[in-house]
């Protein structure tokens, strides 16, 4: 961590000098005081690190939903992330509204099948800027160490249908194991096989289901 002094605080020099000119009879005293004092000036420091990282990663409250928060450079709402609980039927949050017409009236239709079979649906994520994309791909380079190793789990942003809005993820796991069983009937399928929440409009409504990609 950093060497950081603040207005009125004795830095870890003037201290040790301070040993030197003070009795023995007190050292062990003055020490203890040291120790407190670093200790608390580290556990200051490092809570003040953890709530700006707390503050980057987080969307202002009362941002409108849609909107981005205000001058943040991470991607927010207006990118495509979408809050939990998000139907298919939210048009207003840009993940649903950029979303293929012909895929979202699919997923419409199919949640109000799974709602009439008393499974809950929702959409994790639709559409995405290339920007969100690009979040994501970073992420999963330093997660695990390499571009190559990444895309196994996250698509380049010039290859995603996250970000041509042909692709949605849907969860919980009920709802994803119904549309494997039922999308078709929808034209929908899951697409990639480690991805059981990844799915596509790729065939005709009653059609059959591609065979699914297998990332190498």
């Amino acid at each position: 961590m950093p060497k950081r002094r603040r207005s009125g605080n004795i830095d870890s020099d003037e201290l040790f000098g301070m040993i030197e000119t003070t009795p023995r009879r007190s050292t062990a005293l003055t020490g203890l005081v040291i120790v407190a004092a670093v200790t608390s000036f580290g556990l200051a420091a490092c809570s003040a690190v953890s709530a700006a990282d707390q503050s980057d990663t987080s969307t202002p409250s009362g941002t409108p939903r849609g909107k981005s928060g205000g001058g943040s450079k991470l991607p927010g709402a207006a990118d495509g992330k979408l809050p939990s609980g998000t139907s298919a039927f939210d048009t207003d949050l840009p993940g649903i509204a950029n979303l293929d017409p012909k895929l979202r009236a699919a997923v419409q239709k199919a949640e109000t099948a799974m709602k009439a079979d008393g499974v809950p649906m929702q959409v994790t994520t639709g559409w995405r800027s290339k920007k969100y994309q690009i979040e994501l791909m970073d992420k999963a380079i330093k997660q695990y160490g390499s571009r190559e190793k990444a895309r196994k789990y996250v698509a380049d942003p010039d290859e995603s249908h996250h970000v041509t809005g042909h692709a949605v993820d849907i969860g919980p796991t009920d709802a994803d194991d119904w549309l494997i069983r039922k999308g078709n009937r929808y034209g929908l399928c899951q697409t990639y096989s480690n991805e059981i929440w990844h799915f596509e409009l790729v065939t005709t409504p009653g059609g059959d289901c591609p065979p699914m990609t297998t990332p190498s």
